[in-house]
Formats: structure tokens, C-alpha cells, sequence
């Protein structure tokens, strides 16, 4: 995981992320990475799954 942190209090999941951090181009060159889960994981501590991706255009 890049850049993100998960918390779940009761059924909440709150997820926070730097918006300010950059890990560098996509293997397509389109856009810039903020933050990854670098595919589905699961939720601490739960059954769900999560796949999040933040990026901008260069």
C-alpha cells in the first residue's frame, strides 16, 4: 500500500491520504500516483475488500 491509512470504528472505514505525496508516473506515463492499495486487500479486520487508486494528470 502507498499512501493510505484505513481505520474502522464500528462499520465506519475512514481511509486518509496525502494528497500532497506523488509516487511518480503509471506504467502508461498518463498520470502521477497519490496513493495506492496496489490492487484488492482486505478492510482491517473485516471480510470487505478495497481497491483505491488516486492519481492527476501530469
Amino acid at each position: 500500500m502507498k499512501n493510505i491509512e484505513m481505520k474502522v470504528e464500528g462499520n465506519i472505514l475512514t481511509i486518509k491520504v496525502d494528497l500532497s505525496k506523488e509516487y511518480g508516473q503509471s506504467s502508461s506515463g498518463k498520470s502521477i500516483i497519490i496513493a495506492s492499495t496496489e490492487g484488492n486487500i482486505s478492510v482491517p479486520e473485516r471480510n470487505e475488500k478495497i481497491g483505491l487508486n488516486i492519481y492527476r494528470k501530469p
